[in-house]
């Protein structure tokens, strides 16, 4: 493949997520893992799933949760790693102890987009995150901002990034987190802790993906993840509030 996937290492350690609907907060021990340097660019998206790409270097979007996990596989298949997930319709498994390419999981992401870093954002948002107040009126290509501590481009800003982990499945079904905030947004939306998200055949001009790997010896649980805590998650006890999505 000409537009190759680079990845860092990020070593193992830990990350406090932030669940505000519940005012609940949750320590989660990672082990170490890989993840895109870049969010992946239309052209990668266009060599492996036969799109074009109208400009090459800007982040792909107008891409589902289900075409994000497309396009795992498919780049896993060119590289010759066991494809991280199954389909069953529009069902899709994730086999933990595979090596190919995926979605972070959500602590995997705040970690990685972090760096270390405490605070809302791991730099001047000016400096490492294209946002509302530059005024643009599209993504802009990868790496035209300052990386955080990582060696991560555009964790901030530019483009929401699509991870594996369901957001609030007790009010929002099968809806499935991105994070990071977009060019659109303002300040208080682009910050390392930012929930928020969507359903797996939705498709936004700003939101996209970056893909980790490494795979782990469990199964139906990793990094944060687990399906026994998706399942406790989507218990409702009593009738659901009014405004709430209504389950299938």
């Amino acid at each position: 493949m000409s537009a190759d996937i680079e990845l860092a290492r990020i070593g193992a350690g830990t990350v406090v997520l932030h669940d505000a609907r519940r005012d609940l907060r949750r320590s989660v021990d990672l082990e170490p893992f890989e993840i895109g340097v870049y969010p992946v660019t239309q052209e990668q998206v266009a060599e492996l799933l036969g799109e074009t790409a109208t400009h090459s270097r800007r982040p792909a979007t107008e891409v589902s949760w289900l075409r994000a996990i497309r396009f795992c596989n498919a780049a896993s298949e060119w590289e010759g790693l066991d494809p991280a997930y199954a389909f069953d319709g529009e069902d899709v498994t994730w086999h933990v102890d595979a090596d190919g390419f995926r979605l972070p999981t959500e602590a995997e992401w705040e970690f990685a987009c972090r760096a270390g870093s405490t605070a809302p954002h791991y730099g001047p948002l000016d400096e490492v995150a294209w946002t509302s107040a530059d005024g643009v009126t599209a993504p802009q290509d990868v790496g035209g901002r300052l990386p955080n501590l990582n060696g991560l481009f555009d964790t901030l800003g530019n483009v929401w990034e699509w991870c594996w982990d369901l957001l609030d499945p007790a009010r929002y079904d099968d809806y499935r987190v991105f994070r990071g905030g977009g060019f659109a947004d303002d300040a208080w939306s682009v910050r390392a802790s930012t929930r928020r998200g969507g359903a797996p055949r939705m498709h936004h001009e700003d939101v996209g993906l970056r893909v980790a790997r490494g795979g782990f010896d469990a199964a139906d649980a990793a990094q944060g993840w687990s399906a026994q805590a998706d399942l406790e998650r989507a218990a409702v006890d009593g009738p659901v509030p009014y405004g709430w999505t209504p389950r299938r």
